[in-house]
């Protein structure tokens, strides 16, 4: 029924931001992508900078959770990971509603797991999350940022996509805690309810996944000195 879910949504975004979302200006649109991308910011809304900085974020943070998890998936995570540093939760929602409850990890860490799994991964992506919030909050145009959202379809389907990938975290964390031995609701419910900002220090503070052939034990610390 679950898995039913994720495909209703994954389908119901596909339809609503290419047949209800306000109308695309595709050169306006292209011009303003580029500039974003190349860092030609002068005139465009802080708030826009950083929601589309952020967007960039959220792949890394679902990419230190999902990596771990396909190793122990039928399908493999990265083609769905590397596609989201594109389109965010459109390719993300496939793999979640393909994906089987996998609260162990067997076997050890290549070089690369160990990389996503270490706290300084961690760190960097909510030294980054919490900047570029910070900086969107403090010195966005509110005003403009909703005019905007009501005219244009990339920024519209932007922040969908942004409030989304907040809403979809909480189905893969229950799992990655179970893999460190975190059995605790009140960790679960402050990451799962504080939108960006939980999920990334989530990642800065978790313990991690222990190097075993056996499935992780749940009387693992939850904090390591």
């Amino acid at each position: 029924m679950i898995k039913l879910g994720f495909g209703l949504i994954w389908i119901g975004l596909i339809v609503y931001a290419f047949g209800f979302a306000p109308p695309d200006n595709p050169t306006a649109t292209f011009n303003l992508i580029k500039n974003l991308v190349t860092g030609e910011w002068e005139g465009i809304n802080p708030l826009i900078i950083a929601l589309f900085n952020i967007m960039g974020v959220w792949p890394f943070i679902y990419s230190a959770v999902l990596f771990l998890d396909g190793k122990g998936q039928k399908i493999p995570a990265w083609p769905f990971v590397t596609i989201s540093f594109g389109v965010g939760a459109f390719a993300l929602l496939p793999y979640l509603a393909l994906r089987q409850s996998n609260p162990t990890f067997y076997g050890e860490k290549n070089g690369f797991l160990k990389l996503i799994d270490s706290r300084i991964f961690g760190a960097i992506a909510a030294l980054s999350a919490l900047i570029l919030l910070g900086y969107g909050i403090t010195q966005g145009n509110w005003t403009d940022y909703i005019e905007q959202w009501q005219t244009s379809r990339f920024i519209h389907v932007m922040t969908l996509d942004f409030c989304l990938l907040c809403l979809l975290f909480p189905t893969v964390l229950a799992d990655d805690m179970a893999r460190r031995g975190l059995n605790s609701p009140m960790i679960f419910w402050i990451v799962a309810l504080i939108p960006l900002l939980g999920p990334a220090f989530y990642l800065a503070l978790r313990p991690p996944v222990q190097v075993s052939g056996e499935a992780v034990q749940m009387n693992t610390p939850i904090i390591q000195e």
